[in-house]
């Protein structure tokens, strides 16, 4: 369920005043350490469901009200939930409850990749490519995702045109909407733990097979395609029921709402966030960074 984050995307593109709703009175700014929303949050709520016609079946709730570094205006994470469904959205919203904003602030005086980078967990992650590949392009997915699958038919042509970037891979399954997900990933786990080279195998037959992997069959081709990349199949079954490969796909999935993924593919091209498979947009992000890289010669333009 995407339809909370459209319509705020398409509707709160920048400051939108919360309207006659903050000017009935100036509300306290922060929210009380006993978690009763404060009379701002109240407001946001007000708004939202006003604006986009939230009836009492749908959940929506603000979150405690953050200092910024921006003086006067404060932060908070807004959940909207529709039956099993449900999104979180950060916003921003002024002190004096007039203004409601959704967006990123961003520090000039900082590297905006620097956080991004540092975010990152790439420690037993499975990585394809020169470890010391001056580029490094992180993909968070889902083995069922369609989307993913064109994700790696992209990468697959593009990336042995490249041998300056090296390719992490990072499991997001989205359990929600896609049933066999989670048993992908622990087989590709378990693959990478028995031998790192097959989990890249596996990771191929996977997306090569999708449409013929359900929920049904997904664990007896998961110990098939193990099979065929060459695995000890007692020691793959043996992972796959065990609690270090769910421990391992559970930290993965983490990191990734550490740096607000909510979709797949989501890709960091040494930080520079993608969403989607758009390979001119992963070629562009992959020549600019080569680029700055590339000391400049006597009388060459920069």
């Amino acid at each position: 369920m995407k339809t909370f984050l459209r319509l705020v995307a398409m509707a709160i593109p920048s400051l939108m005043a919360i309207g006659a709703l903050a000017q009935q009175a100036a509300p306290p700014a922060t929210s009380s350490m006993s978690g009763t929303p404060s009379a701002l949050q109240k407001t946001v709520e007000a708004y939202l469901r006003n604006a986009y016609a939230f009836g009492p079946d749908v959940q929506v709730n603000v979150g405690p009200l953050k200092e910024t570094p921006i003086a006067g205006l404060l932060e908070t994470e807004i959940e909207v939930k529709i039956g099993d469904s449900q999104e979180k959205v950060k916003f921003y919203v002024s002190k004096d409850g007039k203004y409601l904003l959704r967006g990123d602030l961003s520090d000039l005086s900082q590297d905006p990749l620097a956080e991004n980078r540092a975010k990152i967990q790439l420690q037993d992650a499975p990585i394809l490519g020169d470890p010391k590949a001056s580029v490094t392009l992180v993909e968070y997915s889902d083995f069922q995702c369609p989307v993913c699958r064109n994700l790696h038919d992209v990468l697959r042509g593009m990336l042995p045109n490249y041998p300056q970037v090296r390719l992490a891979f990072k499991d997001f399954p989205l359990e929600q909407v896609h049933p066999w997900a989670r048993t992908a990933a622990l087989a590709g786990r378990c693959a990478y733990t028995q031998d790192p080279k097959a989990f890249w195998k596996l990771y191929d037959l996977i997306y090569d097979n999708q449409e013929v992997i359900s929920a049904e069959n997904a664990w007896a081709k998961m110990l098939d395609y193990a099979s065929q990349v060459g695995l000890k199949p007692d020691n793959f079954k043996a992972c796959m029921s065990g609690p270090e490969a769910a421990d391992a796909v559970k930290a993965s999935l983490e990191n990734g709402q550490m740096l607000d993924v909510n979709s797949t593919p989501t890709i960091f091209v040494n930080g520079r966030r993608i969403v989607g498979p758009d390979p001119h947009l992963i070629e562009q992000y992959i020549k600019y960074e080569l680029a700055q890289q590339k000391p400049v010669k006597p009388g060459e333009k920069q």
